[in-house]
């Protein structure tokens, strides 16, 4: 069975997303931004999700999991809880 690990940033506008998304672009640490902005629980381990397989997460976040290149910063993807910045740290078919 599929599985990925992933790491998020979630926040509550597009453009905060997009302004946290340069930021990292620019070299800034993505766990430490996680930790300062992000208003998920997930924050406290900067963003880690864990490993978990398809249909574990909603629709649109694991579309993107699933799909995206690896150790590249995806977003914003807007979900029901807001918009992530996602990171698919390891995946495995």
């Amino acid at each position: 069975m599929a599985s990925a690990t992933a790491r998020h940033i979630l926040v509550d506008t597009e453009a905060r997303c997009l302004e946290l998304k340069a930021r990292i672009e620019a070299g800034e640490d993505f766990a430490a931004i996680a930790r300062q902005y992000s208003s998920c629980p997930s924050r406290n381990q900067g963003g880690d999700l864990g490993r978990f397989g398809p249909g574990q997460m909603v629709r649109e976040f694991d579309q993107v999991v699933f799909s995206a290149e690896p150790n590249t910063v995806q977003g914003p993807v807007r979900t029901q809880f807001g918009y992530h910045l996602v990171e698919v740290t390891s995946r495995s078919a």
